[in-house]
Protein backbone atom coordinates (compact mmCIF):
# COMPACT_ATOMS: atom_id res chain seq x y z
CA UNK A 1 0.00 0.00 0.00
CA UNK A 2 1.41 3.40 -0.83
CA UNK A 3 2.18 6.76 0.42
CA UNK A 4 1.79 10.19 -0.61
CA UNK A 5 3.87 11.78 1.95
CA UNK A 6 7.78 12.43 1.65
CA UNK A 7 9.15 10.07 3.86
CA UNK A 8 11.94 10.63 6.21
CA UNK A 9 14.11 7.30 5.62
CA UNK A 10 15.02 7.45 9.62
CA UNK A 11 11.54 7.63 10.84
CA UNK A 12 9.64 5.65 7.67
CA UNK A 13 11.75 2.43 7.61
CA UNK A 14 10.16 -0.52 8.65
CA UNK A 15 11.59 -2.58 11.09
CA UNK A 16 11.02 -5.98 12.18
CA UNK A 17 9.01 -6.68 15.51
CA UNK A 18 7.99 -9.84 17.20
CA UNK A 19 4.47 -11.05 17.74
CA UNK A 20 4.77 -13.83 20.23
CA UNK A 21 1.64 -16.11 21.32
CA UNK A 22 1.89 -15.68 25.07
CA UNK A 23 -0.73 -16.39 28.29
CA UNK A 24 -4.10 -15.01 27.38
CA UNK A 25 -5.00 -11.00 28.48
CA UNK A 26 -7.71 -10.84 31.03
CA UNK A 27 -11.11 -9.66 29.33
CA UNK A 28 -12.42 -6.44 31.18
CA UNK A 29 -14.41 -8.31 33.48
CA UNK A 30 -11.31 -10.15 34.43
CA UNK A 31 -12.05 -13.79 32.98
CA UNK A 32 -9.62 -15.33 30.39
CA UNK A 33 -11.19 -15.56 26.80
CA UNK A 34 -8.29 -17.80 25.87
CA UNK A 35 -11.06 -20.85 25.00
CA UNK A 36 -13.11 -19.05 22.48
CA UNK A 37 -9.91 -18.07 20.17
CA UNK A 38 -9.50 -21.72 19.12
CA UNK A 39 -10.59 -20.88 15.50
CA UNK A 40 -7.76 -18.05 15.07
CA UNK A 41 -4.78 -18.74 12.94
CA UNK A 42 -1.56 -18.15 14.74
CA UNK A 43 0.18 -15.18 12.81
CA UNK A 44 3.81 -15.41 11.83
CA UNK A 45 6.29 -15.00 14.56
CA UNK A 46 7.46 -11.96 12.56
CA UNK A 47 5.78 -9.68 10.89
CA UNK A 48 6.76 -6.04 9.52
CA UNK A 49 5.97 -3.34 11.74
CA UNK A 50 4.44 -0.33 10.21
CA UNK A 51 5.82 2.95 11.17
CA UNK A 52 4.10 6.06 9.62
CA UNK A 53 5.78 9.35 8.65
CA UNK A 54 3.24 12.57 8.82
CA UNK A 55 0.61 11.86 6.46
CA UNK A 56 -0.02 8.90 4.27
CA UNK A 57 -3.24 7.70 2.24
CA UNK A 58 -4.24 4.48 0.69
CA UNK A 59 -7.67 4.25 -1.61
CA UNK A 60 -9.27 0.80 -2.26
CA UNK A 61 -11.36 0.06 -4.90
CA UNK A 62 -13.51 -2.63 -5.90
CA UNK A 63 -11.21 -5.43 -7.04
CA UNK A 64 -8.27 -3.39 -6.87
CA UNK A 65 -6.16 -5.19 -4.04
CA UNK A 66 -6.75 -8.31 -1.85
CA UNK A 67 -8.58 -8.53 1.91
CA UNK A 68 -5.32 -10.01 2.81
CA UNK A 69 -3.20 -7.30 1.66
CA UNK A 70 -5.09 -4.30 3.49
CA UNK A 71 -5.33 -6.75 6.25
CA UNK A 72 -1.61 -7.30 6.40
CA UNK A 73 -1.30 -3.22 6.22
CA UNK A 74 -3.40 -2.69 9.82
CA UNK A 75 -1.74 -5.66 11.45
CA UNK A 76 1.63 -4.00 10.94
CA UNK A 77 0.46 -0.79 12.16
CA UNK A 78 -0.79 -2.66 15.32
CA UNK A 79 2.66 -4.29 15.71
CA UNK A 80 4.28 -1.20 15.55
CA UNK A 81 3.10 -0.33 18.71
CA UNK A 82 4.91 0.03 22.27
CA UNK A 83 2.44 1.21 24.43
CA UNK A 84 -0.98 2.05 23.76
CA UNK A 85 -3.45 1.17 20.83
CA UNK A 86 -7.00 2.43 21.45
CA UNK A 87 -9.29 1.05 18.64
CA UNK A 88 -13.16 2.46 18.02
CA UNK A 89 -14.14 0.53 15.32
CA UNK A 90 -18.14 0.17 13.77
CA UNK A 91 -17.96 -3.44 11.80
CA UNK A 92 -15.09 -5.89 13.22
CA UNK A 93 -15.41 -9.14 11.65
CA UNK A 94 -13.17 -10.82 14.60
CA UNK A 95 -13.70 -14.09 13.71
CA UNK A 96 -13.51 -14.58 9.98
CA UNK A 97 -11.15 -14.21 7.06
CA UNK A 98 -8.34 -11.80 6.68
CA UNK A 99 -9.74 -9.48 9.13
CA UNK A 100 -9.19 -11.88 11.46
CA UNK A 101 -5.60 -11.46 11.55
CA UNK A 102 -6.28 -7.83 12.71
CA UNK A 103 -7.94 -9.32 15.89
CA UNK A 104 -5.18 -11.96 16.03
CA UNK A 105 -2.42 -8.67 16.04
CA UNK A 106 -4.51 -6.82 19.10
CA UNK A 107 -4.29 -10.08 20.94
CA UNK A 108 -0.84 -10.16 20.40
CA UNK A 109 -0.14 -6.44 21.17
CA UNK A 110 -1.63 -7.51 24.57
CA UNK A 111 0.31 -10.50 25.16
CA UNK A 112 3.31 -8.38 24.83
CA UNK A 113 2.49 -5.92 27.34
CA UNK A 114 0.76 -3.23 24.97
CA UNK A 115 -2.68 -1.97 26.39
CA UNK A 116 -5.46 -2.54 24.26
CA UNK A 117 -8.71 -1.43 24.26
CA UNK A 118 -11.17 -1.52 21.68
CA UNK A 119 -14.85 0.22 21.35
CA UNK A 120 -17.47 -1.40 19.08
CA UNK A 121 -21.07 0.02 17.98
CA UNK A 122 -23.84 -2.06 19.90
CA UNK A 123 -26.60 -1.07 18.56
CA UNK A 124 -28.45 0.15 15.12
CA UNK A 125 -30.51 3.22 15.22
CA UNK A 126 -34.45 2.71 15.42
CA UNK A 127 -34.72 5.00 12.54
CA UNK A 128 -32.08 4.65 9.51
CA UNK A 129 -31.89 6.84 6.81
CA UNK A 130 -30.37 4.19 4.63
CA UNK A 131 -30.96 0.73 6.18
CA UNK A 132 -27.97 -1.28 6.31
CA UNK A 133 -27.55 -4.21 8.91
CA UNK A 134 -24.03 -4.77 10.53
CA UNK A 135 -22.53 -7.83 9.21
CA UNK A 136 -20.97 -8.96 12.35
CA UNK A 137 -22.23 -8.97 15.29
CA UNK A 138 -21.20 -7.33 18.40
CA UNK A 139 -20.48 -11.08 20.05
CA UNK A 140 -17.54 -11.07 17.97
CA UNK A 141 -15.59 -8.00 19.64
CA UNK A 142 -16.97 -8.55 22.61
CA UNK A 143 -14.99 -11.89 22.43
CA UNK A 144 -11.45 -10.55 22.15
CA UNK A 145 -8.71 -11.36 24.85
CA UNK A 146 -8.59 -7.84 24.94
CA UNK A 147 -10.66 -4.83 27.19
CA UNK A 148 -13.70 -4.16 25.24
CA UNK A 149 -16.69 -1.45 25.46
CA UNK A 150 -19.99 -1.54 23.47
CA UNK A 151 -21.06 2.00 23.03
CA UNK A 152 -24.73 2.00 22.92
CA UNK A 153 -27.14 4.45 21.57
CA UNK A 154 -30.70 4.27 20.66
CA UNK A 155 -30.63 6.19 17.75
CA UNK A 156 -27.23 6.62 16.69
CA UNK A 157 -24.21 4.67 15.35
CA UNK A 158 -21.05 4.68 16.70
CA UNK A 159 -19.55 4.85 13.64
CA UNK A 160 -15.81 5.15 13.69
CA UNK A 161 -13.21 3.06 11.99
CA UNK A 162 -9.74 4.49 13.93
CA UNK A 163 -6.71 3.60 15.65
CA UNK A 164 -4.42 5.78 18.02
CA UNK A 165 -1.60 3.93 18.84
CA UNK A 166 1.04 5.07 21.51
CA UNK A 167 -0.77 8.71 21.08
CA UNK A 168 1.00 9.54 18.52
CA UNK A 169 -0.25 7.64 15.27
CA UNK A 170 -3.76 7.73 13.85
CA UNK A 171 -4.77 5.06 11.22
CA UNK A 172 -8.10 6.42 10.41
CA UNK A 173 -10.84 6.92 7.20
CA UNK A 174 -13.97 4.99 5.94
CA UNK A 175 -12.75 1.34 5.90
CA UNK A 176 -14.57 -0.85 8.50
CA UNK A 177 -12.56 -4.28 9.40
CA UNK A 178 -14.29 -6.60 7.16
CA UNK A 179 -13.13 -8.43 3.80
CA UNK A 180 -15.39 -6.73 1.64
CA UNK A 181 -14.61 -3.89 3.13
CA UNK A 182 -11.17 -4.33 2.10
CA UNK A 183 -11.80 -5.63 -1.26
CA UNK A 184 -14.96 -4.94 -2.92
CA UNK A 185 -15.49 -1.02 -1.83
CA UNK A 186 -14.24 1.96 -2.40
CA UNK A 187 -12.60 3.38 0.60
CA UNK A 188 -9.80 5.54 1.62
CA UNK A 189 -7.12 4.36 4.53
CA UNK A 190 -5.60 7.44 6.11
CA UNK A 191 -2.66 7.46 8.77
CA UNK A 192 -1.21 10.21 10.32
CA UNK A 193 1.97 11.04 12.66
CA UNK A 194 1.04 13.22 14.69
CA UNK A 195 1.04 13.84 18.99
CA UNK A 196 -1.01 16.48 18.63
CA UNK A 197 -4.02 14.92 16.38
CA UNK A 198 -3.59 11.48 18.22
CA UNK A 199 -4.20 13.84 21.39
CA UNK A 200 -7.51 15.16 19.78
CA UNK A 201 -8.55 10.76 18.95
CA UNK A 202 -7.58 10.19 22.74
CA UNK A 203 -9.88 12.42 23.70
CA UNK A 204 -12.97 11.40 21.63
CA UNK A 205 -12.08 7.60 22.78
CA UNK A 206 -11.96 8.16 26.40
CA UNK A 207 -15.12 10.09 26.08
CA UNK A 208 -16.97 6.70 24.32
CA UNK A 209 -15.04 4.17 26.68
CA UNK A 210 -15.49 6.29 29.92
CA UNK A 211 -19.69 6.63 28.77
CA UNK A 212 -20.21 3.80 26.51
CA UNK A 213 -22.70 6.18 24.84
CA UNK A 214 -22.24 8.32 21.74
CA UNK A 215 -24.33 11.12 22.75
CA UNK A 216 -21.86 12.75 25.18
CA UNK A 217 -18.47 12.31 22.26
CA UNK A 218 -17.23 14.58 19.67
CA UNK A 219 -15.87 18.11 19.81
CA UNK A 220 -13.43 20.03 17.64
CA UNK A 221 -9.75 19.53 17.82
CA UNK A 222 -6.43 21.55 17.20
CA UNK A 223 -4.93 22.88 13.83
CA UNK A 224 -2.16 20.76 13.73
CA UNK A 225 0.90 22.19 10.81
CA UNK A 226 2.93 18.94 9.13
CA UNK A 227 6.20 18.62 7.50
CA UNK A 228 5.28 20.06 4.20
CA UNK A 229 2.89 22.65 5.27
CA UNK A 230 -0.12 20.12 5.67
CA UNK A 231 -2.39 21.54 7.80
CA UNK A 232 -5.22 19.49 9.89
CA UNK A 233 -7.89 19.54 12.01
CA UNK A 234 -9.67 16.88 13.16
CA UNK A 235 -13.06 16.80 14.02
CA UNK A 236 -15.73 14.50 16.11
CA UNK A 237 -20.11 14.54 15.87
CA UNK A 238 -21.88 13.82 17.55
CA UNK A 239 -21.23 17.45 20.27
CA UNK A 240 -18.49 18.98 18.18
CA UNK A 241 -19.72 21.43 15.63
CA UNK A 242 -22.39 20.58 12.79
CA UNK A 243 -20.74 18.15 9.98
CA UNK A 244 -22.78 18.71 7.33
CA UNK A 245 -22.47 22.65 7.90
CA UNK A 246 -19.23 22.40 8.00
CA UNK A 247 -19.10 20.78 4.99
CA UNK A 248 -21.28 22.84 3.16
CA UNK A 249 -19.50 25.68 4.20
CA UNK A 250 -16.06 24.53 2.78
CA UNK A 251 -17.97 23.37 -0.47
CA UNK A 252 -19.46 26.74 -0.73
CA UNK A 253 -16.16 28.35 -0.53
CA UNK A 254 -14.85 26.92 -3.33
CA UNK A 255 -13.49 28.48 -6.69
CA UNK A 256 -12.37 26.01 -8.82
CA UNK A 257 -13.54 22.71 -8.28
CA UNK A 258 -15.56 19.98 -6.54
CA UNK A 259 -15.10 16.42 -6.06
CA UNK A 260 -17.47 14.45 -3.69
CA UNK A 261 -17.27 10.69 -2.65
CA UNK A 262 -20.68 9.62 -0.24
CA UNK A 263 -22.92 6.64 -0.29
CA UNK A 264 -25.79 8.96 -0.05
CA UNK A 265 -26.11 12.51 0.10
CA UNK A 266 -29.12 13.41 2.54
CA UNK A 267 -27.89 15.90 4.56
CA UNK A 268 -30.25 19.64 3.48
CA UNK A 269 -27.02 21.79 3.77
CA UNK A 270 -25.04 19.99 1.70
CA UNK A 271 -27.74 19.03 -0.88
CA UNK A 272 -28.68 23.03 -1.06
CA UNK A 273 -25.17 23.75 -1.92
CA UNK A 274 -24.12 21.02 -4.29
CA UNK A 275 -27.38 21.97 -6.29
CA UNK A 276 -26.10 25.51 -6.43
CA UNK A 277 -23.19 24.58 -8.19
CA UNK A 278 -24.26 21.91 -10.40
CA UNK A 279 -26.41 24.37 -11.65
CA UNK A 280 -23.74 26.23 -12.98
CA UNK A 281 -22.53 24.81 -15.98
CA UNK A 282 -19.11 25.46 -15.98
CA UNK A 283 -18.24 24.70 -12.64
CA UNK A 284 -16.35 21.77 -12.62
CA UNK A 285 -17.84 19.11 -10.53
CA UNK A 286 -17.52 15.05 -10.70
CA UNK A 287 -17.95 12.50 -8.18
CA UNK A 288 -19.19 9.31 -7.56
CA UNK A 289 -22.23 7.99 -5.07
CA UNK A 290 -24.15 4.77 -4.19
CA UNK A 291 -27.14 4.59 -6.86
CA UNK A 292 -28.54 1.28 -4.82
CA UNK A 293 -28.57 3.41 -1.82
CA UNK A 294 -29.44 6.45 -3.12
CA UNK A 295 -32.58 4.82 -4.53
CA UNK A 296 -33.46 3.87 -1.06
CA UNK A 297 -33.09 7.44 0.05
CA UNK A 298 -35.51 9.22 -2.91
CA UNK A 299 -38.18 6.27 -1.73
CA UNK A 300 -38.08 7.56 1.43
CA UNK A 301 -38.01 11.40 0.50
CA UNK A 302 -41.12 10.14 -1.62
CA UNK A 303 -42.78 9.20 1.19
CA UNK A 304 -42.52 12.82 3.22
CA UNK A 305 -43.58 16.20 1.83
CA UNK A 306 -41.56 18.38 3.85
CA UNK A 307 -38.60 16.09 1.63
CA UNK A 308 -40.24 16.59 -1.53
CA UNK A 309 -37.62 19.50 -2.03
CA UNK A 310 -34.58 17.11 -1.69
CA UNK A 311 -35.93 15.14 -4.81
CA UNK A 312 -35.40 18.23 -7.00
CA UNK A 313 -32.00 19.11 -5.52
CA UNK A 314 -30.84 15.36 -5.96
CA UNK A 315 -32.39 15.35 -9.85
CA UNK A 316 -30.21 18.54 -10.65
CA UNK A 317 -27.09 17.21 -8.31
CA UNK A 318 -26.96 13.33 -9.87
CA UNK A 319 -26.11 13.90 -13.48
CA UNK A 320 -23.11 15.30 -12.74
CA UNK A 321 -21.78 12.28 -10.87
CA UNK A 322 -21.74 8.62 -11.30
CA UNK A 323 -23.70 5.95 -9.28
CA UNK A 324 -22.50 2.53 -8.77
CA UNK A 325 -24.75 -0.26 -8.50
CA UNK A 326 -24.36 -2.17 -5.64
CA UNK A 327 -25.47 -5.39 -5.02
CA UNK A 328 -28.42 -5.07 -3.07
CA UNK A 329 -28.48 -6.30 0.98
CA UNK A 330 -29.28 -8.93 1.52
CA UNK A 331 -28.39 -12.18 4.30
CA UNK A 332 -24.64 -13.51 3.03
CA UNK A 333 -24.96 -11.33 -0.21
CA UNK A 334 -21.25 -9.65 -0.83
CA UNK A 335 -21.40 -5.43 0.56
CA UNK A 336 -19.89 -4.01 -2.51
CA UNK A 337 -20.92 -0.49 -1.43
CA UNK A 338 -19.02 2.75 -2.92
CA UNK A 339 -18.22 3.19 0.52
CA UNK A 340 -15.81 6.48 -0.02
CA UNK A 341 -16.25 9.73 1.78
CA UNK A 342 -14.20 12.80 0.92
CA UNK A 343 -14.99 16.01 -0.45
CA UNK A 344 -12.70 18.15 -2.20
CA UNK A 345 -12.94 22.18 -2.66
CA UNK A 346 -10.22 23.68 -4.47
CA UNK A 347 -7.20 22.49 -2.08
CA UNK A 348 -8.88 21.67 0.56
CA UNK A 349 -10.33 17.88 1.72
CA UNK A 350 -12.42 16.29 4.08
CA UNK A 351 -12.36 12.72 4.56
CA UNK A 352 -13.07 10.15 7.43
CA UNK A 353 -16.27 7.72 8.59
CA UNK A 354 -19.03 10.97 7.51
CA UNK A 355 -21.53 10.38 5.02
CA UNK A 356 -22.71 13.33 3.65
CA UNK A 357 -26.05 12.39 5.82
CA UNK A 358 -28.22 13.81 7.68
CA UNK A 359 -28.39 11.50 10.43
CA UNK A 360 -24.61 11.23 10.27
CA UNK A 361 -23.88 14.32 12.53
CA UNK A 362 -25.98 12.38 15.49
CA UNK A 363 -23.35 9.38 14.93
CA UNK A 364 -20.20 9.04 16.90
CA UNK A 365 -18.03 10.21 13.52
CA UNK A 366 -14.68 12.09 12.35
CA UNK A 367 -13.59 13.90 9.94
CA UNK A 368 -10.14 15.32 8.93
CA UNK A 369 -10.09 18.61 7.60
CA UNK A 370 -6.87 18.99 5.81
CA UNK A 371 -5.59 21.91 3.46
CA UNK A 372 -2.42 20.92 0.84
CA UNK A 373 -2.57 21.13 -2.65
CA UNK A 374 -0.47 17.37 -2.92
CA UNK A 375 -2.79 15.70 -0.91
CA UNK A 376 -5.99 17.15 -2.41
CA UNK A 377 -4.70 16.34 -6.09
CA UNK A 378 -4.90 12.93 -4.59
CA UNK A 379 -8.05 12.52 -3.38
CA UNK A 380 -9.15 14.31 -6.55
CA UNK A 381 -7.80 11.91 -8.56
CA UNK A 382 -9.34 9.25 -6.84
CA UNK A 383 -13.00 11.10 -7.33
CA UNK A 384 -12.31 10.91 -10.70
CA UNK A 385 -11.25 7.35 -10.93
CA UNK A 386 -14.33 5.97 -9.33
CA UNK A 387 -16.58 8.49 -11.18
CA UNK A 388 -15.02 7.07 -14.71
CA UNK A 389 -15.51 3.39 -13.94
CA UNK A 390 -19.19 3.96 -12.90
CA UNK A 391 -20.45 6.36 -15.43
CA UNK A 392 -21.40 4.55 -18.03
CA UNK A 393 -23.98 2.82 -14.68
CA UNK A 394 -27.65 3.19 -15.39
CA UNK A 395 -28.61 6.36 -14.13
CA UNK A 396 -30.64 6.72 -10.59
CA UNK A 397 -32.84 10.13 -12.11
CA UNK A 398 -33.65 7.36 -15.62
CA UNK A 399 -35.02 4.65 -13.50
CA UNK A 400 -36.73 6.47 -11.05
CA UNK A 401 -38.41 8.42 -13.61
CA UNK A 402 -40.41 4.87 -14.68
CA UNK A 403 -41.83 4.81 -11.19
Amino acid sequence: MGSDARVDPREGARREADLPRGPAAAHRDGRSRRGRSERRRLLPARVRARVVSAFETDFLTDGGQTAESVSAALVAFIAAATRTIDVAIYDFHAREGASARVADALEAAAARGVTVRVAFNVERPRYPAAPRPMAASPEEIDGLEVPTRGVHDVSSLMHHKYVVRDGATVWTGSTNWTDDAFSREENAVIRVGSPSIAHDYTRDFEQLWTHGRVEPSGGAGTVTTLEGGVTIRPFFSPKGPSLAHLVAERLGAARRRIRILSPVVTSGAILGTLAEFTGRASFDVAGAYDATQMEEVMSAWRSVPANHWKIGAWQAIAPRLSGKRSTPYAEGAVHDYMHAKSIVADDEVLTGSFNCSRNGESNAENVLHVTAEPIAERFAAFADAVAARYAASPGLIRRSSRR
